[in-house]
């Protein structure tokens, strides 16, 4: 698959919202309970433009310098811009002041800067904690035993809002191998909401195993091939 024409994004943002409906009402889903994130990591700003005429408000970017450029030519300010690359801490000011969330937090110390570095003056930044499902050493993201710790810590926070939990599991074409890590997640969700912890979301299932993480209750689907294209290589 090579990079998308502006009418093939805009078809391709059409064919993965039918998608999500159609996994919506097989599971059992509410409607319009799945958010679509267009990961447009790598992609110019043009592709953004094209997925935003389709009424698309939500982007996901991973490299922070190219996300910047974007933001800074951004066709409209109600578009929500989401960090979902590893976080240094060199580099979370700008991701504070920035973004709107932030998908990849897996230790306190991140969360802490993000919240010193975020304008009191703007909405608290939406934070999930990543957490690392399938124990693969090569993964970000804490264990599911540590979630509970994090999560307290970070709920306390001024700044920012805990929202919920992602995951990237180890990739496979088994849709019952697939689903595994996502109930894991979810039934971890499930568990800190019962020590009181409050959270919405679950940022789980990408353009290869969406329908398995809306079968166990993702929120958001993080979808780029299957919009873009496949993505221009970083140097």
């Amino acid at each position: 698959m090579k990079h998308a024409s502006q009418n093939t994004i805009a078809q391709n943002i059409k064919s993965i919202r039918n998608l999500v409906s159609d996994a919506e009402k097989k599971y059992s889903r509410q409607p319009g309970s799945v958010q679509l994130l267009a990961v447009s990591k790598t992609h110019p700003i043009e592709d953004i433009r094209t997925a935003f005429a389709e009424n698309q408000l939500h982007f996901g970017e991973n490299y922070l310098q190219d996300a910047l450029s974007k933001i800074e030519h951004s066709p409209d300010q109600s578009i929500e811009w989401h960090f979902i690359g590893p976080i240094q801490s060199n580099k979370t000011r700008q991701i504070a002041q920035n973004f709107s969330w932030v998908h990849t937090i897996d230790r306190l110390k991140i969360a802490q800067r993000l919240s010193e570095q975020r304008n009191p003056e703007q909405k608290p930044l939406n934070v999930c904690i990543q957490v690392n499902t399938s124990g693969e050493s090569s993964k970000s993201g804490i264990s599911i035993e540590e979630t509970l710790t994090l999560a307290k810590q970070i709920s306390e926070l001024a700044n920012i809002q805990l929202r919920g939990l992602m995951t990237i599991p180890a990739a496979t074409d088994n849709f019952d191998l697939q689903r595994r890590p996502f109930r894991m997640l979810r039934e971890l969700k499930e568990e800190l909401q019962s020590h009181g912890i409050e959270m919405d979301t679950l940022s789980m299932g990408m353009t290869n195993d969406m329908e398995a993480a809306i079968a166990e209750g993702s929120t958001m689907v993080r979808i780029g091939t299957a919009i873009f294209g496949q993505r221009n290589k970083k140097d």
